[in-house]
């Protein structure tokens, strides 16, 4: 019999390897989760000095853009719908890709599944391409035979995901810009203008009002010590990121962003969508409860806060919990999504009040998005303005002084 190797997480969150004699990765699989343990892979186990080497020299996929994955989901979707052998579609799909990565990828998976390998196994060695949901709703549409429709869930899921990513991107890509354009003529004005007035000033002996003595040291500042800003900021900034990628600091930073006045709720929110939705289609696609936990769990590492509660709620689950008790005793989901899960528990409808859940707050995501595109607009040319009229003010007065002595 074969000998495998796997790699495991246990409820409480370690990750730890072995290896097994077994006529099958399926049973492997099956008795490693019936002992309550999350798979992350199984592989055959190989020996020998070549075969070291050759997986040494794979190549191993890129990030693709969401759009390209969500059409390469819906296109095989179509395709094995419609009869075409999976290793042709495959092949097919990575031949005509636009996207060369993509295209590299699809074409390595396509000699993997020739080699033997199922379709979730082939993907899972290009995790920087595909995430442990793709492969973990791949593997659920295998086991279950249907694959075509798990496909097409996942073209729906990614979509749903871009399209969010998207509107935040739009929301924030004005005020930028503004942002950036004013900040700009603020400092030509402070840098460029501001001087060459101050030494007119300085001549005449002026007696100089308030704002124009404040501007004057600004701008001061600015000009004759450029070197120590920029590199007090590099130290702030480079100080800043040693900090938060420290197990402390980077619990910390992840705190802050979820309690910050104004945008820790819409964050909240962002992280609640993406995770409910994600939840409702791994659960869809009849990915067990555990599993689909811990798929959410891998997923989740941009916040450490959500992926310490989601990693409790998995050994909660694992201990027999029911999951709507498991959300509850972390403490950071809030009570009305925790009862709607209880609500769907008893109903026998959990999927489905996920993902009502889920649009519930992709709804309370876009009204943030739209109000506060209403509003930062107009703040940010009358803060702007506001900053450039004491700067001219604080040019003016002096000139005005100066006509009065004239005449």
């Amino acid at each position: 019999m074969p000998k495998y190797t796997y790699r495991v997480k246990d409820e409480h969150g370690k990750t730890f390897t072995g290896s097994y004699t077994t006529d099958s990765k399926d049973r492997l699989r099956a008795a490693l989760q019936n002992k309550g343990y999350l798979v992350l892979d199984i592989s055959e186990a190989t020996g020998g000095l070549f075969s070291s080497a050759k997986v040494s020299t794979r190549r191993k996929g890129g990030k693709v853009p969401g759009h390209v994955l969500a059409f390469f989901a819906e296109q095989l979707s179509t395709l094995v719908a419609g009869g075409v052998p999976l290793v042709r579609a495959i092949s097919l799909l990575g031949q005509y890709s636009a996207n060369p990565t993509m295209g590299m990828v699809l074409t390595q998976i396509a000699h993997d599944i020739s080699g033997g390998q199922s379709l979730h196994e082939a993907m899972a060695q290009h995790p920087k391409t595909f995430s442990h949901v793709w492969v973990s709703l791949v593997e659920a549409g295998e086991v279950g035979g249907q694959i075509a429709e798990t496909l097409m869930q996942l073209a729906i899921y990614t979509k749903t995901q871009e399209g969010m990513k998207s509107k935040i991107i739009t929301a924030v890509t004005y005020p930028a810009i503004l942002t950036f354009a004013s900040v700009g003529v603020l400092v030509y004005f402070i840098v460029g203008i501001v001087p060459t007035f101050a030494q007119i000033f300085a001549d005449f002996n002026l007696e100089l009002p308030t704002i124009t003595v404040a501007v004057l040291k600004v701008s001061s500042v600015f000009t004759n010590h450029v070197v120590a800003l920029v590199l007090c900021l590099l130290i702030v900034i480079f100080g800043f990121r040693f900090y938060i990628r420290t197990p402390n600091g980077r619990k910390r930073w992840h705190s802050f962003l979820l309690t910050m006045p104004i945008f820790g709720g819409f964050i909240k929110n962002i992280y609640f969508d993406r995770m409910l939705s994600t939840l409702a289609t791994l659960l869809r696609s009849g990915v067990t409860i555990l599993n689909a936990v811990g798929v959410l769990e891998e997923s989740f590492q941009g916040n450490v806060i959500i992926q310490n509660a989601l990693k409790q709620v998995r050994a909660e689950v694992a201990s027999g919990q029911s999951i709507s008790d498991s959300f509850a005793a972390t403490g950071v989901f809030p009570g009305l999504m925790t009862e709607m899960m209880r609500m769907g528990e008893e109903s026998g409808k959990l999927p489905g009040i996920i993902q009502t859940l889920s649009k519930f707050y992709a709804d309370h995501v876009d009204q943030f998005i739209a109000r506060f595109s209403a509003v930062i607009d107009p703040i940010l040319i009358v803060g702007v303005g506001v900053l450039i009229g004491i700067i001219v003010a604080s040019i003016f007065l002096p000139i005005f002084k100066l006509s009065q002595i004239g005449s």
